[in-house]
Parts: structure tokens; C-alpha cells; sequence
């Protein structure tokens, strides 16, 4: 399993996110990461400041949202999505999409769902638990 560093990350962000804004090739996974940042036109500065992006830091105790871990957490859903991992995943996002009638809406609720389920793993030092995250998606409903 691939387990990047924070700075690994980051940094691909970056250089994906650099890439598509020079008109440079771009890998399948580059592609998607590129995607995901077009979405988020307010993190497209911070993207370009390369190391300062890298050493910042972002505490909930300063009320910040990482954007990094928000990218990163629609990468993860992106994946889970084309795989339907969990089983049942892809089936819930249909309905999240249907009842907000907008992609990036419907991948923010289940983006809602994956962090606190990532959160709960981390707190109890236990995997990830799926069925959880299956009934957060479906409780958003």
C-alpha cells in the first residue's frame, strides 16, 4: 500500500495542479488531482506558492480547514467511487447525487462521511469502519 508522506501529498497536488496550468502531460491519477483542484478555485493560489504551501500548517483549533486533506479526501472518494469500495458506495452516491442534483454537492457529503470515519479510525486506533461510513451516507438521504 502507498502511504505518501504529508510533504509526498502535497507535492503532488502541486505539481499536478502546475502541470495542467503549463499544458503538460498529465498521468490518469495527475488528471483526476487536477480535476479535483479545478473544483476548488480557492485553493488555486495556495497551489501555486509551492513551499510555502508545504510547510504550512492547518489546526481546527484555529478554525482552518486543511486543503490538502480536503483534496485528498475527494481523491480518496474518487477512488472508492470507481471501485465501489466500500460495496455500496457507488450505489448511496447515486442517491446523495439525485437528491442534490449536483456532483461536487453529492462528493461533499460523502466527503462529510469519510472524514469522520478516517477521524474515528484514527481516535480508536481501529480500521476504518465501513458500515458506519455506508449509514452516514445514507442518513444524509
Amino acid at each position: 500500500m502507498f502511504s505518501p508522506t504529508r510533504d509526498q501529498a502535497r507535492r503532488f497536488f502541486i505539481e499536478a495542479w502546475d502541470k495542467q496550468n503549463q499544458g503538460l502531460a498529465l498521468s490518469a491519477l495527475e488528471q483526476l488531482a487536477a480535476g479535483i483542484v479545478a473544483l476548488h478555485p480557492e485553493y488555486h493560489g495556495l497551489l501555486t506558492r509551492g513551499e510555502e504551501a508545504l510547510a504550512r500548517e492547518w489546526t481546527p483549533e484555529a478554525g482552518e480547514a486543511n486543503p490538502f486533506l480536503h483534496l485528498s479526501l475527494h481523491l480518496a472518494i474518487e477512488e472508492q467511487l470507481s471501485i465501489d469500495q466500500p460495496p455500496g458506495i457507488h450505489a448511496a452516491f447515486a442517491s446523495l447525487l439525485l437528491s442534490r442534483g449536483e456532483r461536487h454537492k453529492a462528493l461533499h457529503e460523502v466527503l462529510e462521511c469519510l472524514g469522520e470515519t478516517v477521524w474515528r479510525a484514527e481516535r480508536d486506533r481501529s480500521p476504518p469502519d465501513a458500515a458506519a461510513y455506508l449509514d452516514c451516507l445514507r442518513r444524509r438521504l
